[in-house]
C-alpha cells in the first residue's frame, strides 16, 4: 500500500510513495507523533531531479531491514526543499555546522522539538569505502537516543542557538558603501579564475551567473580588457562544453569536470534563467551573434519543453531516464551515421566529439573542443556551408531523441524560479525583437497573480496540476517584483507595476525586520520554526535580500518612493560585512549595491510607442548595456504633469487597478512635456535632471554617449 506522501503533489515526495518506510510529509500528524511517542525524527531532504536522491531511495528507502529500522525507532519525514526552502536552509547550516559539509540527499535528525544533533548527506545501505552504512547510522542514533539522551539535549540546544545566531546571517562591519567592495569582489574573482577553461575554481564546476554580471559591472564601471575577457572566455567555454544541449537548447546543472564536458545532467529553469540573462548581456556588451543564439536556443527550450500548459515554467528535467544518469543525451558514432548518413555523419562526429571510445562511459557527450571555424579552417571547408550543414543536422538527431524515454520531469511551478525566467523573458523580447518571448513572459505572470496566491492578495509559493499551496518566500516576492518591473519596461503596461507595488507593500509589512534592518527570509505569520532566517547568501540562485534589494531600488526610482531605495539601502549596509569577507557568496547584493553606489539612470520617454520613431528609441535603448537604469514612457496626453489621463490596460480583471493605483509612475512624469519632435527623452540622476532631447537620432546619440 502507498504511504502519506501519496497525498501530496511534490514530485519529488510522490517518488517515495511506494517506499516501504512509513514516511510522513512535514505537518502536524508527525511533529505530534513524535512529541507523543517521544521518538527521534529522521528528516530526510531532496528533490525530484537529484542523482544521489534517487540512489539513496532504491538503496535504503526501499530496503525492507532499513524500513523496519525506520519505521519502529523513528518518525520519519520526507521534504521536497523546492517546497520547503526554509526547512532546507535552517538544517543545512546545521549539517554543514555537524560534518563540515552539505548535499542533498540531506539527512539529519532530531529531537520533537525540532532541534539537530546528528547528520549528514547520502549513507550507503551498508558501510564500504569507509563511509558507515545506514543500517548502522541508525542503530547507533537509536542507542544514542536511548542511553545518552542528556547529551543529546545539551548538543541539540547548543547547535540550535547557533542556528539562530546564523539566522541572521550578517557580518556588519561598521563600514558604509563604497565603489571598494566591488574591486575587492573582482579581485577575489581573479584569484579563482580558470583562466584556461573559464569559470571558477575547479572541479566541480558552477557557472556562477551572479559573479560573472558583477564582472560585466565592475568593467563598465572601471573598463579594464580583462574583466570582460573574463566573461567571454566563460561563457564560449560553457556554450562549447558538454554542460551546454548542443541539440535543443539550455544548460544542465553543473560540469563534473574542469573542462565543461560531463554535465551532471540534471536541468534546472533557475540555471536556463540566469544563464540566458548574462549571455544576453555578453550579447549587447560584444555584439557576439554566438551570445544571441545561445539565449534564443535556451529560451526556445524552456518554451517547448519546461511551459506548462496553464502558462507557468516548470522546474527540473532530471538526470535520469531509464535509471541511468545522461543516457538520454549521449550519442555513439554509429547513432549518429543512421540518422545522417555516412559523409553528413562522420562530419558531425568531427565537429561535435562523437567517437568510438567515447568521452563519457564508452557513448558521447556532444561539445564542440574546437569551434566551427576552426574545424571548417583544419579541414578546408565552407565555414558558411558547414554552419548550414551542422544546424541541419542537429535538428534532424534532436527530432530522434525526442523519440527517446525523456528524464523525469519535475511539473511543479514555483514562483520564485518563475520569476527569474519571466525576468529573462522579458529582457530578451526587448533585445532580441522576439515578441513570442514577451507574450510567454506576460502568460507566466498573469497566471502567479491569478492562480498562485491566497484569496487576501498573498502570494503562495508554489502550483502543480491545479493546486497552489504553501505561503510564499521571500525570494518568492523579490524574484516576482523584479520580474514585474521588468516585464513593465518592455511593454509599458503599467498595471505590471500596480502589481508589483501590492506585492512590495506585502513585504514590507510581513517580511521587514522591525528590529533592524533586512528582511526575514519567511513571513511574521509563517509557521514557527526554531530560527527565522534571513537570506543573505547566494546558492544556485540569488539571495532572496540581494534580489529584494535589486528589486526595491528599481521600484523605488520609477515610483518616487524614497521609502523603499531606504529599505534597499538599508539592507546592503547590513551586508557590507558579507560582500568584504565572502563576495563570491554576496553576488547578488553586489550587483544591488553597484545600483546604489549609482548612478542610478532614471529615463523618462514621452512619445507614443505605437509610433516607428518612438518604437525604434525604445529598441535601440533595450540593446544597450546600460545596467543602472529604469525606463518609463508614456504618450503625452498621459505625462503630461501628474495629470494622467489614459489609464494603464489591465493585467486582466483580477488584477486591475484599484482607482487611482495607476499614479505610481506621476512623479516620475511630472513637469516633462512633449517636445517639438517625438520622443522627447529626459534623463535623471541623484536628484537632478539633464537637458531633454527630442527626436530619434539626439536619442540614440543620448544612449551612444551612456553606453561608453
Amino acid at each position: 500500500m502507498p504511504n502519506r506522501l501519496a497525498q501530496e503533489t511534490s514530485p519529488y515526495l510522490l517518488q517515495h510513495q511506494h517506499n516501504p518506510v512509513d514516511w510522513y510529509p512535514w505537518g502536524d500528524e508527525a511533529l505530534r507523533k513524535a512529541a507523543d511517542e517521544d521518538k527521534p525524527i529522521f528528516l530526510s531532504i531532496g528533490y525530484s531531479a537529484c542523482h544521489w536522491c534517487h540512489v539513496m531511495e532504491h538503496e535504503s528507502f526501499e530496503d525492507p531491514a532499513i524500513a523496519a529500522l525506520l519505521n519502529q525507532q523513528f518518525v520519519s519525514i520526507k521534504v521536497d526543499r523546492e517546497e520547503r526552502p526554509d526547512l532546507d536552509q535552517i538544517y543545512m547550516h546545521a549539517v554543514q555546522l555537524l560534518t563540515g559539509r552539505g548535499g542533498w540527499p540531506m539527512s539529519v535528525f532530531l529531537t520533537p522539538d525540532l532541534e539537530p544533533f546528528y547528520g549528514g548527506t547520502y549513507f550507503p545501505p551498508r558501510a564500504r569505502h569507509g563511509m558507515p552504512g545506514f543500517d548502522q547510522v541508525l542503530t547507533a542514533v537509536e542507542r544514542a537516543w536511548r542511553e545518552q539522551r542528556a547529551q543529546i539535549t545539551d548538543q541539540a540546544r547548543r547547535l540550535t542557538e547557533h542556528l539562530q545566531d546564523l539566522g541572521q546571517a550578517a557580518e556588519p562591519s561598521g563600514r558604509t558603501l563604497d565603489p571598494q567592495l566591488l574591486y575587492v569582489a573582482v579581485a577575489r574573482l581573479e584569484q579563482s579564475f580558470d583562466g584556461t577553461h573559464g569559470g571558477f575554481g575547479q572541479a566541480p564546476k558552477f557557472p556562477h551567473p551572479m559573479d560573472l554580471q558583477v564582472l560585466l559591472r565592475a568593467w563598465y564601471r572601471q573598463p579594464r580588457d580583462g574583466l570582460l575577457e573574463m566573461v567571454r572566455l566563460t561563457l564560449d567555454k560553457m556554450l562549447q562544453g558538454g554542460i551546454y544541449d548542443h541539440l535543443a537548447g539550455g544548460f544542465a546543472r553543473y560540469s563534473v569536470d574542469q573542462r565543461w564536458l560531463v554535465p551532471h545532467f540534471e536541468k534546472m529553469l533557475y540555471d536556463n534563467a540566469l544563464l540566458a540573462a548574462v549571455y544576453l548581456d555578453g550579447f549587447r556588451v560584444t555584439g557576439q551573434p554566438r551570445y544571441a543564439r545561445v539565449v534564443t536556443e535556451t529560451l526556445d527550450y524552456v518554451l517547448r519543453y519546461m511551459t506548462d500548459p496553464e502558462g507557468g515554467f516548470h522546474s527540473t528535467e532530471d538526470a535520469d531516464s531509464e535509471g541511468e544518469e545522461g543516457k538520454f543525451y549521449v550519442w555513439t558514432p554509429d547513432e549518429i551515421r543512421q540518422v545522417l548518413g555516412d559523409e553528413l555523419g562522420e562530419r558531425f562526429c568531427y565537429v561535435y566529439d562523437v567517437s568510438t571510445n567515447g568521452n563519457f562511459e564508452g557513448q558521447s557527450i556532444l561539445n564542440l573542443p574546437k569551434t566551427l571555424a576552426q574545424c571548417a579552417a583544419l579541414r578546408h571547408w565552407d565555414l558558411e556551408q558547414l554552419e548550414r550543414e551542422m544546424a541541419d543536422a542537429r535538428q534532424r538527431l534532436l527530432a530522434v531523441r525526442d523519440r527517446r524515454v525523456r528524464p523525469g520531469k519535475d511539473d511543479k511551478i514555483l514562483v520564485s524560479w518563475n520569476g527569474l525566467m519571466i525576468d529573462a523573458l522579458a529582457q530578451a523580447a526587448g533585445v532580441l525583437d522576439q515578441p513570442r518571448y514577451l507574450e510567454a513572459a506576460r502568460r507566466a505572470a498573469r497566471f502567479l497573480l491569478t492562480q498562485v496566491r491566497r484569496p487576501d492578495g498573498r502570494l503562495l509559493h508554489c502550483w502543480r496540476l491545479g493546486q497552489a499551496r504553501l505561503d510564499a518566500y521571500l525570494d518568492d516576492y523579490a524574484c516576482l517584483i523584479n520580474a514585474l518591473i521588468t516585464l513593465y519596461e518592455a511593454d509599458l503596461d503599467e498595471s505590471w507595476l500596480t502589481a508589483a507595488a501590492e506585492l512590495t507593500d506585502q513585504v514590507l509589512r510581513h517580511f521587514a525586520d522591525p528590529d533592524g534592518a533586512g528582511f526575514f527570509f519567511t513571513a511574521d505569520d509563517h509557521q514557527r520554526l526554531i530560527t527565522r532566517t534571513k537570506d543573505l547568501q547566494d546558492s544556485s540562485v540569488p539571495s532572496s535580500n540581494g534580489m529584494l534589494a535589486t528589486a526595491l531600488q528599481r521600484l523605488g526610482a520609477l515610483a518616487g518612493r524614497q521609502d523603499l531605495t531606504a529599505a534597499a539601502r538599508a539592507t546592503l549596509e547590513l551586508a557590507t560585512g558579507l560582500m568584504e569577507k565572502h563576495p563570491q557568496a554576496a553576488g547578488q547584493l553586489l550587483i544591488a549595491a553597484d545600483m546604489a553606489l549609482g548612478p542610478l539612470l532614471e529615463i523618462a520617454v514621452v512619445g507614443d510607442p505605437g509610433q516607428a520613431a518612438t518604437r525604434e528609441v525604445l529598441r535601440d535603448l533595450h540593446r544597450r548595456y546600460l545596467p543602472n537604469r529604469v525606463l518609463a514612457c508614456r504618450p503625452p496626453t498621459a505625462s503630461a504633469g501628474a495629470q494622467a489621463t489614459q489609464p494603464a490596460p489591465s493585467v486582466e480583471a483580477a488584477t486591475a487597478p484599484a482607482a487611482g493605483a495607476n499614479r505610481l509612475l506621476d512623479p516620475l512624469f511630472a513637469g516633462k512635456p512633449a517636445g517639438p519632435v517625438e520622443p522627447a527623452v529626459y534623463i535623471c540622476r541623484d536628484f537632478q535632471c539633464d537637458a531633454p532631447v527630442y527626436g530619434p537620432a539626439a536619442a540614440r546619440a543620448r544612449w551612444e554617449e551612456l553606453s561608453r
